[in-house]
């Protein structure tokens, strides 16, 4: 249990004793290069996530995965549809890292997307509290591949504010080439993209009927049937979704208080709004699973929104102390009910290293 304790506590105390917000202006220029304290943190999830033995709910999962590999029969029963991955299990097997090794190679690439997303935030510290409890926790320990989609497609939400809808693009595509559920947000270059709307609609249209033929056509009869016709069903779905809902909402309300360039003003908005959508489409689906699946890549709007909100709601670029300690309150409730109240836990608990039980053994 200490080491997920310590895995929020550490952060926990940098946003509360760090409480000066970064400049809007500034936060550009900080993120070319990091900090000796975020190379620290950087490492620290690497060999958290990637060298946990024994952890997550889909831990079985992986290990066939890694033994199976080679037969196709098997391919859509194990996700091996998405080549980039099929790499990462290639190295891990022809090297002889196994499991270890395949999820480390994961948690670089989901680390290395979670610390670039939180730098772009004025309060790098508060987002990464925010991503504990669950993202960290639940996803990147129990859900590698996506988990590694989603970690990219945070370094594709941080091209927007560069105004960059290409480069938003190709990250997304490379995301997908690990989880092609990621494909999902190509419509949002169109939405985000407040100039030259009609070409961008155009070659977007264009790149992602393409996308779908390569990459997830042949997947949604997997999904489909693994899913839907089966009503597949998640425990806590409903919780998870209503998670990205409250700061969906609070963005919609408080928005022109956040310090947003017009294309992160749209972006943000149309992700709160389809926010809102998944919890009608939860309500509809058969198979709650689905929709929880998909609200993963949501919940980086949980640390955009929650991070933000002490400056939105108090005073701008000011230290908004309370409004701080109410999101960290929040994080630390949301870290303590899942860990001692949640179905699934048993997965997680305890927290075991592998080189500590490889010693031991």
């Amino acid at each position: 249990m200490w080491p997920y304790l310590l895995l929020f506590l550490v952060p926990a105390f940098l946003a509360v004793s760090r409480l000066k917000p970064m400049p809007y202006m500034a936060i550009s220029a900080r993120r070319d290069r990091w900090p000796q304290e975020w190379w620290v943190i950087f490492f620290s999830l690497v060999l958290m996530i990637g060298l946990r033995h024994e952890v997550g709910g889909d831990w079985i999962s992986y290990i066939e995965m890694l033994d199976s590999y080679t037969d196709t029969t098997n391919s859509y029963k194990y996700g091996f549809q998405d080549p980039a991955f099929i790499v990462f299990n290639q190295l891990a097997t022809w090297s002889g890292g196994g499991i270890y090794l395949l999820n480390v190679l994961s948690a670089m690439l989901f680390s290395w997307g979670l610390v670039v997303f939180c730098r772009a935030q004025p309060r790098p510290w508060l987002a990464l509290v925010v991503a504990v409890p669950y993202l960290i926790t639940v996803v990147a320990m129990g859900y590698t591949r996506q988990a590694v989609a989603i970690g990219i497609v945070m370094v594709a939400m941080v091209t927007l504010g560069q105004s960059s809808t290409l480069r938003f693009m190709l990250w997304v595509v490379f995301a997908a080439l690990f989880h092609k559920s990621a494909i999902m947000l190509v419509p949002m270059a169109i939405l985000a993209s407040s100039k030259r709307r009609v070409l961008t609609l155009l070659w977007v249209a264009v790149a992602g009927v393409t996308l779908y033929v390569l990459l997830l056509q042949e997947a949604m009869n997997f999904w489909i049937g693994g899913y839907l016709e089966s009503e597949y069903q998640s425990a806590g779905a409903a919780v998870r979704i209503v998670m990205n809902t409250v700061p969906a909402i609070l963005f919609l309300i408080f928005r022109k208080r956040f310090q947003l360039s017009s294309d992160q003003r749209s972006f943000w908005t149309w992700m709160s709004w389809s926010a809102l959508l998944l919890v009608g489409l939860l309500m509809a689906s058969p198979s709650s699973t689905a929709v929880d699946r998909v609200a993963l890549y949501w919940i980086p709007l949980q640390l955009f929104v929650l991070s933000r909100l002490p400056n939105a709601l108090g005073q701008q670029n000011g230290k908004n102390a309370i409004w701080v300690y109410a999101v960290v309150g929040y994080s630390a409730a949301v870290h303590f009910v899942w860990l001692f109240y949640a179905d699934t836990a048993f997965a997680w608990l305890p927290y075991q290293f592998y080189p500590w039980t490889w010693l031991w053994k």
